[in-house]
């Protein structure tokens, strides 16, 4: 308000000087003669100060319009000017909306309207790393691979723009199932930038697939360095990895680098299960059994499981049934309500023909948590006690119709392993396999119904024609149990007593 006011009063004070002094003028006498071709011409004190002021303005003017000229004669020649920044502000102005209008367009999945303005602000716009992605990704949408990738190639070869276009490349090979290649791009995308999240998951995935263990270790350590995975995921799957490493270390000229990579893993991750299993193997091999009874021991107490005792059995191989019973009670003890436990409770004094035992160390399992293997177990509890042929026969029947129990399960794809693998067979996604009951029952357990063969073989010597009959239907599988592998701590016993 004040300074509105202030502004009034300025502008009144000096109209009234201007007219003071147009007066003064006025009154004043004299003024300034000019003599042009002969005729004289006299200007009072207000007429000459209108003159003067049209000459300044006519000597501007003349400088103005001189200027112009000489812009317009190297516009001509093409030098910079303010006449050809104008319009090149303009082209650049028209180059940004288009390139704008074709990101807009991309975004909202039309192809031919990316690539149409795309081409248009790669003419009006000297600007390749910008018109070139938007050209790149234009013609993917539409479908034309060979621009997209000739684009891309062209994004390599400039410095700024090197790792958007490998990773261009590294996509369509992908798309394309040339993981040798992508690969490689991978590698190079992230020596480009080592820290790029998408890069390391993508490369870890396909060291994975490849099974290069090392390879993938090194990415795993460069995904913690930049702080895109925490310090416990990475330490379970660096275990992983050094499981896979050490993968087959039971077959013939394993290394004792293979050896150390399974103890390594087992060091890691102590409750991942088949790095301590196979752990256990290791220190097995190398004559330290207490080593390998320590390990066991340490896993059971996260997750008891059929490949523990599997593993815990071939620390003595030759040990006679009632041995292994006691032996075992170092695993026994420690859940000893849960259903594993009372599993291979009952299976040992199976082997050891103490079928009372047997009933009571599998409990209630059958009323409550009853899968192929307990029906299994209770078959050949019945047949070891006299009990009759339908007897044992209805608890095949139940085992062949029941849930075949926990399974390494895959927790992307929901798909069965038949054993424990880092990669999912299905799916290749790395470290999702878990040993959970699946949701598909009818799927035959890879641990399964072990003794189940055993039996209805003995059950077929014994009585040929009551036991042929039922099994026709079951037949299919019968057949697919009998291809699963045996339990060697089972099998000799039940073999000498049939």
């Amino acid at each position: 308000m004040l300074w509105s006011l202030l502004k009034i009063l300025v502008f009144v004070a000096i109209v009234g000087l201007l007219a003071v002094g147009a007066g003064f003028l006025m009154e004043s006498s004299g003024g300034i003669q000019i003599t042009a071709g002969g005729t004289e011409y006299t200007l009072g004190p207000l007429q000459s100060v209108i003159a003067l002021g049209v000459l300044v303005l006519a000597i501007w003017l003349f400088f103005k319009l001189l200027t112009l000229l000489v812009a317009t004669l190297k516009f001509l020649n093409g030098d910079e000017t303010a006449l050809s920044r104008y319009f090149d502000r303009s082209r650049e102005q028209r180059g940004y909306q288009a390139l704008a209008d074709g990101l807009m367009a991309l975004a909202s999945g039309e192809g031919r309207i990316a690539m149409s303005k795309a081409a248009k602000a790669e003419k009006l716009l000297n600007k390749p790393e910008l018109t070139n992605l938007l050209v790149a990704q234009a013609a993917e949408m539409n479908g034309d691979t060979k621009k997209a990738s000739d684009t891309y190639k062209k994004l390599v070869t400039n410095n700024a723009t090197r790792f958007v276009g490998v990773r261009g490349i590294l996509k369509q090979k992908l798309a394309e199932g040339d993981d040798d290649t992508a690969r490689k791009l991978a590698e190079k995308a992230l020596a480009i930038k080592p820290r790029h999240a998408e890069t390391q998951d993508i490369l870890l995935g396909l060291q994975t697939k490849s099974q290069d263990w090392a390879g993938a270790r090194s990415t795993l350590t460069a995904k913690l360095k930049a702080g895109h995975l925490p310090r416990d995921v990475f330490k379970r799957r660096d275990a992983v990895l050094a499981l896979s490493e050490a993968k087959g270390i039971l077959e013939e000229g394993a290394t004792v680098e293979q050896q150390e990579h399974a103890i390594e893993a087992n060091r890691l991750s102590p409750d991942l299960v088949p790095a301590a299993a196979m752990a256990a193997r290791a220190y097995i091999e190398k004559g330290k059994p207490r080593a390998a009874t320590k390990i066991l021991k340490k896993a059971w107490e996260v997750q008891p499981h059929p490949d523990l005792a599997h593993a815990f059995a071939e620390i003595a191989p030759d040990e006679t049934p009632d041995a292994r019973i006691k032996r075992f009670a170092a695993l026994t003890r420690i859940h000893p309500e849960n259903p594993e436990t009372r599993l291979i409770l009952a299976e040992l004094n199976i082997v050891a023909e103490d079928f009372p035992e047997a009933r009571r160390a599998l409990g209630d399992v059958v009323e409550k948590q009853a899968d192929a293997r307990a029906y299994t177990l209770m078959a050949a509890i019945e047949r070891g006690e006299g009990a009759s042929d339908a007897v044992v026969q209805g608890w095949l029947a139940k085992a062949l119709n029941a849930p075949r129990g926990p399974q390494w399960v895959c927790d992307n794809c929901h798909d069965i392993q038949p054993e424990w693998a880092p990669v999912c067979q299905n799916c290749h996604s790395f470290d999702t396999l878990s040993w959970q009951t699946p949701q598909t029952p009818e799927i035959a357990s890879a641990t399964g119904v072990h003794m189940l063969p055993l039996i209805v073989g003995a059950l077929e010597d014994k009585v040929e024609p009551e036991v042929e009959e039922p099994e026709e239907e079951v037949a299919p599988d019968v057949i697919e149990m009998e291809a699963e592998p045996v339990r060697p701590d089972v099998e000799p016993a039940i073999e000498e007593k049939v």
